[in-house]
């Protein structure tokens, strides 16, 4: 048994390779071998979103602050609050943020297979993240 004391760990910047505007990661729990599990507290600022991704075990996230949006390719978009939970199936390719106005936070489960648990994609348009056509004018 571990126990991980609060504020004992490192928040860390989303990376602008991966993220669009303001992200905060605070980690959770990584498992070790044989465990799979990752899980992540993720905050946005307004506007703030994921590019497109994919999980390869898929993931779900549990909103627990704030209003946000999601969008599975060729969907429309989502809005998310405090108490939904999203569950995205694996090899979904989608994305995740906050609302235009107003932050969010959410907590980002996920498996790793073969070390691996996220596939990142290109960032989302404009047009996606305003709730345009979720991919569809690049298929």
């Amino acid at each position: 048994m571990e126990i991980m004391r609060a504020g004992t760990r490192a928040s860390r910047k989303g990376s602008a390779d991966y993220f669009s505007g303001e992200v905060r990661q605070d980690p959770v729990a990584e498992a070790t071998a044989p465990g799979r599990v990752r899980s992540v507290w993720v905050s946005f600022e307004p506007g703030a979103r994921t590019n497109w991704h994919t999980h390869p075990l898929g993931q779900t996230l549990v909103v627990t602050q704030g209003l946000g949006r999601c969008q599975r390719w060729g969907g429309p978009v989502e809005e998310i609050r405090p108490g939904d939970v999203v569950s995205i199936p694996a090899g979904e390719k989608h994305w995740h943020g906050a609302a235009p106005e107003v932050a969010v936070v959410h907590l980002a489960i996920h498996e790793a297979l073969e070390g691996k648990h996220i596939d990142w994609l290109e960032p989302v348009s404009e047009a996606d993240y305003a709730g345009g056509a979720g991919g569809k004018e690049r298929e």
